[in-house]
């Protein structure tokens, strides 16, 4: 569809004088805030919903879309976002992403998707954009463990809106308590199962011997002590999904039988003759390198690529530090939920530089810990265990100044290559360490990289 559009400005909300009517009649007609965006970002034209949600747009204050949804100063992709507008232009085709956005409600996940405009000669002239709220904040009763607006866990949660309404296979990778079964749970409960059950399967439980039995299920009589029929998982999961976790345990004899199970859709109970057909949703996961380990020999190939579809990697706490504050609220109401229990500055500062290598399962332990330690209302360091108390600046790490006099030029390279080797977050976090606007680290880092390609991108 192309629109032959001529306006540069945003009326003041009152009758149109700038011919514009028909584009807000359209605009309008969307239930969720849209905008026409012109090729320099300048929101053109927004609807009711928009204003609504964003403030109203007056003509002579000429807003960008990165300013009133981002906050930025620059274009998203020049502060380390995917921006659709400029992947719009670049494939001339639709774009989809998912952002954190400023809202009326305060920070926001939206799902920004963008639709060029073309003039009558085919050329992209204007975009349309259509800011659709994110699906996970429409179902919390599970999922609300899922929490964070960090670039790295936001790719993540885009990742499972992309999936989740498919049928498609998902392996969840990651560390160890980096809330894989939350993501299978948002997977299944934005999915058309989500009526459906959700069964979980703690697949290094499950010896040889009760691998089949358990998962299969059995008939009367099938071996000693099978004094009556039992319904297996993969039974109770039908018309719901099946979620795997630690799939990696599973003993090789064994992944013949789930590769079965895989690829027929059907089953047979133990000591049973009627085959028995499988309806369910596969999520895997994992803390396991799988590549690694069909190359060693211990998980078969062809269960790796047809359980490997859609892998979706959950980052570790480490490199999403600026979610910790939010994290720390929420897992507080839950430790302690007759208390309103607050961190204190330091204890904070502390938390933020631990590198938690049990992740979130280990964030709920210490706070849980230094919950029943207070007597107030404060956490305070001394709550904490040591070791998030001790200095993570060894002697040893920071640049000094002994020796000879050098250009500053080369003393602020060796520091920005220091700290882009030592910070465990993202570039947004680190420019917020050290002062800088996002787009100034992102330039400094690329001078860096061109002296040396061994620094860390």
């Amino acid at each position: 569809m192309a629109y032959t559009l001529s306006f540069n400005v945003i009326p003041d909300n009152k009758d149109d004088t700038m011919g514009l009517p028909e584009i807000h009649q359209l605009l309008d007609a969307y239930a969720e805030p849209a905008v026409i965006i012109g090729l320099d970002y300048q929101i053109l034209a927004a609807n009711r919903s928009y204003r609504e949600q964003y403030g109203e747009l007056r003509s002579h204050t000429q807003p960008r879309c990165f300013e009133i949804s981002h906050r930025y100063t620059q274009p998203c992709d020049q502060a380390g976002e995917v921006c659709p507008i400029k992947n719009c232009l670049a494939s001339g085709q639709a774009q989809r992403v998912l952002h954190v956005h400023y809202t009326a409600q305060g920070e926001e996940h939206v799902a920004v998707e963008a639709l060029p405009i073309r003039d009558d000669q085919g050329q992209i002239r204007y975009f349309l954009e259509i800011l659709h709220k994110s699906d996970l904040h429409q179902q919390p009763r599970q999922t609300h463990g899922l929490i964070g607006t960090s670039s790295s866990f936001t790719r993540t949660l885009e990742l499972i809106e992309r999936v989740a309404p498919r049928q498609t296979t998902v392996l969840l990778l990651g560390e160890s308590g980096t809330g894989k079964e939350l993501a299978a749970r948002a997977v299944h409960e934005l999915s058309q199962r989500a009526n459906g059950p959700f069964v979980p399967v703690d697949c290094s439980g499950l010896s040889e011997s009760l691998f089949e039995s358990e998962l299969f299920g059995h008939e009367k009589g099938a071996f000693t002590g099978a004094q009556q029929r039992k319904l297996g998982l993969v039974e109770a999961a039908r018309g719901g999904t099946l979620f795997l976790d630690e799939i990696g345990e599973i003993p090789l004899p064994q992944q013949v039988k789930l590769l079965r199970l895989l690829e027929t859709a059907s089953f047979r109970r133990v000591g049973g003759v009627e085959p028995q057909q499988a309806d369910f949703r596969l999520v895997c996961a994992t803390h396991r390198n799988l590549k690694r380990m069909v190359e060693q020999g211990r998980f078969r190939q062809d269960l790796f690529y047809r359980i490997n579809t859609f892998p979706i990697t959950l980052p570790p706490l480490r490199e999403r530090r600026d979610d910790i504050p939010r994290l720390c609220q929420t897992l507080l109401k839950r430790v302690a939920p007759e208390r309103q229990l607050v961190l204190h500055p330091d204890t904070l500062q502390h938390l933020e530089r631990y590198d938690f290598p049990g992740n979130i399962r280990e964030l709920r332990n210490i706070l849980e810990r230094a919950s029943l330690l207070c007597d107030g209302d404060t956490l305070l360091p001394s709550h904490l265990p040591e070791e998030c108390r001790q200095d993570t600046l060894s002697a040893s790490e920071p640049i000094g100044f002994q020796g000879p006099i050098r250009p500053l030029k080369t003393i602020e390279h060796d520091y920005l290559r220091w700290a882009a080797t030592r910070h465990r977050g993202d570039k947004r976090s680190l420019a917020r360490q050290l002062g800088l606007s996002e787009r100034t680290l992102y330039r400094k880092l690329g001078a860096i990289l061109r002296d040396d390609p061994l620094c860390p991108d």
